[in-house]
């Protein structure tokens, strides 16, 4: 039996290079994982592992008993916490009941909203459900509380800490503050029970934003029909389909993506009113306030001035990018010649590709994803000593045959963890670029040995056909490297505490790895590496990718100005909501 799985991966791998063509074969063992289309498994008779490789989760019915595994330890540490002398061992209890809840907690987060099953999504959202009501308990346990102020409000003990642990302690002690623990006891229900519409609000808003909207196929001119889904006798108009060069089906795509769902509207309405309600319970003068106390931004009014700065900064040049825009508008359509909310994503770009000549076409070649993976190990290895292994996944580990499994090797550590790569689009996936924790890394102090992280990165890209590899836009190939920043962050991010591991660590900052990987995707120093032409292996020459970083100036006062707006929309909406 292992020498035939032998014989059939061998085939299969030789199979992988000979689709492309002959500079197929200089791929590297990650560059073919992500430019073909991977094999159907032949698992009729191996043992599904559950996804993640968590036994449990082989079935939906598995969350139930994962949840109420990690519910009835939650308790027996919960006990050892309120117990336990004051010192290190608290912080590590707290650390290990934080880390015991979120195992399934993030991993139900993210099964939720990416599994195709309706039974596992369903499965995964009581199990957040159900999680997210004890944590909120938990964080109005008067108890628990003070186990970790008689901590904290000794200064022997406090002097004895490390630095680490005693940021973690006042970290989980700032928990507490911000939920309420000050309050007495019909308000603290209050409080958590306002928690838990949220987490209701939270989940309905969010998957009913990610939702196309409808229209009847009557109520569209027959020739536009073919750019949107159908169903029955209406459309689904699942983006604003900003790129396409027909003035019509932009606007028709902005008009019914965009079109008020009075469901979704109320549901806004009360999530915003019971946001402010809570605040306010727990002594704060918005939710603002409240979520950016511990953030490097502070205070909703920080942020607010920052931005009114940045408009007023950038007023002149914005003028000039939109007269640009105008003015392009009516050279392509001077019937029509009105600047339209739709219009500014197509015609930036119109603008760019004319001046400086950058169809994305003319780069998608250079950038298969393959090689842009191969790309990104390669910088890996050179700033980190870090390299990514493409493996084979176990049956039933991943929720979809196009998720590619990779290991995080470091060149003297060893494995540091794991990334899945769902990055392919397919019928009911959201439409969003994202970065998942399913587990944070931490020093499991019973085990010996450091908890390995696991996250998922989430793109929308076509496929690998069988006549090409998935190319990718510059845009594209940028958000790859952003994400990645993210991964990157939660593999390298090693702490003693999973509460702080990775990108678990102020909001704000979160972004900063992600945003210079964004600075690499720029530079053709790095580019240079990889940006190999697909058909003919000839490199993306230098002028082009000049060409390319010089146009990303054009209309970028613009394109700033169209962001700010809705923070500003919001910050006022959360502060004067009541």
């Amino acid at each position: 039996m292992a020498a035939c799985k032998m014989l059939l991966s061998l085939k299969k791998t030789r199979s992988l290079f000979s689709r492309f063509g002959r500079h197929v074969t200089t791929w590297s063992p990650v560059g073919a994982a992500f430019n073909v289309k991977p094999h159907k498994r032949l698992d009729i008779v191996e043992k599904t592992v559950g996804l993640f490789g968590v036994p449990e989760l082989s079935s939906p019915a598995g969350f139930q008993v994962a949840t109420k595994s990690a519910l009835l330890n939650t308790e027996k540490l919960l006990a050892k916490a309120c117990s336990c002398a004051p010192g290190v061992e608290t912080v590590n209890t707290f650390d290990e009941l934080s880390d015991g809840l979120c195992k399934v907690a993030d991993l139900a987060d993210f099964i939720k909203v990416a599994h195709p099953d309706p039974a596992f999504r369903e499965a995964a959202e009581k199990s957040c459900i159900e999680i997210g009501t004890v944590v909120e308990k938990l964080n109005t346990n008067v108890e628990l509380c003070k186990s970790l102020k008689n901590l904290l409000d000794s200064p022997e003990i406090v002097a004895k800490l490390d630095p680490d642990t005693r940021r973690v302690a006042e970290l989980f002690m700032f928990d507490f503050e911000i939920s309420g623990i000050h309050l007495d006891d019909k308000l603290r229900k209050e409080a958590v029970a306002l928690h838990v519409k949220l987490l209701d609000l939270n989940h309905e808003f969010l998957v009913g934003s990610h939702m196309p909207n409808r229209i009847a196929r009557s109520a569209i001119p027959e020739h536009l029909q073919l750019h949107f889904a159908s169903e029955g006798s209406f459309l689904q108009v699942g983006g604003l389909h900003a790129d396409s060069p027909d003035d019509l089906v932009r606007e028709i795509a902005y008009r019914i993506y965009l079109y008020p769902n009075a469901d979704l509207m109320e549901c806004l309405e009360e999530l915003l009113k019971s946001r402010y309600q809570l605040a306010k319970l727990v002594g704060y003068e918005s939710f603002g306030h409240r979520a950016l106390k511990g953030t490097m931004a502070k205070t909703p009014e920080t942020v607010m001035n920052f931005l009114q700065l940045l408009t007023e900064k950038l007023s002149e040049r914005t003028a000039k990018d939109f007269k640009m825009m105008s003015n392009m508008k009516k050279k392509l359509n001077p019937r029509n010649a009105e600047l339209m909310p739709w219009d500014h994503p197509f015609l930036s770009g119109v603008i760019r590709a004319e001046r400086y000549n950058i169809e994305p076409s003319l780069y998608s070649p250079y950038f298969s994803l393959g090689g842009c993976m191969e790309g990104l190990n390669h910088l890996f290895t050179q700033l980190y000593g870090v390299s990514l292994m493409s493996e084979q996944s176990s049956a039933g580990e991943v929720w979809n045959e196009d998720v590619r499994k990779l290991a995080v090797v470091h060149e003297t550590e060893g494995l540091l963890g794991y990334i899945y790569c769902d990055f392919f689009n397919r019928p009911n996936k959201p439409h969003q670029d994202c970065h998942f924790t399913i587990r944070g890394g931490r020093w499991c102090q019973t085990a010996g040995q450091y908890q390995l992280p696991v996250v998922v990165l989430m793109l929308s890209l076509p496929p690998p056909s069988k006549r090409a590899p998935t190319l990718l836009t510059p845009g594209m190939m940028e958000n790859l490297f952003h994400e990645m920043g993210h991964a990157m962050h939660s593999m390298l991010g090693r702490t003693r505490y999973q509460h702080v591991t990775g990108t678990r660590c102020a909001t704000d900052f979160a972004e900063v790895p992600s945003i210079l990987m964004e600075y690499f995707a720029s530079d053709y120093r790095v580019i240079s590496h990889f940006a190999r032409h697909y058909e003919t292996g000839q490199p993306l020459p230098e002028s082009m990718v000049a060409r390319l970083c010089e146009s990303k100036k054009v209309c970028g006062a613009a394109d700033t100005q169209l962001q700010l707006r809705p923070p500003i929309d919001i910050f006022r909406c959360q502060l004067v909501i009541c």
